[in-house]
């Protein structure tokens, strides 16, 4: 449905600065926004930006998990430890 609407400044501010900040269209945040007002929804409906991973070398070796180092450190440790008791 198409309607004229005269909006106050600051709510036009409100809007422009909304538009801006989700990178969407004035119509999509109007509606959003007269949405929740009514109450016909909790929060405005949100775009998900997708995620951008870049993969970069790690220098690891494959199969060394850096999230085990530590375990491989108190591993090696405990070793060196029991070699000790024995000598």
């Amino acid at each position: 449905m198409r309607n004229t609407l005269t909006i106050d400044p600051e709510v036009e501010q409100l809007l422009e600065r909304e538009t801006r900040r989700t990178s969407r269209g004035m119509k999509a945040v109007v509606n959003d926004a007269l949405r929740v007002g009514l109450g016909m929804s909790s929060k405005p409906t949100q775009r998900v930006s997708r995620l951008k991973m870049e993969p970069h070398a790690s220098g690891f070796q494959p199969g060394i998990d850096p999230d085990r180092l530590n375990q491989l450190f108190d591993e090696m440790e405990a070793s060196e430890f029991a070699r000790k008791l024995v000598s």
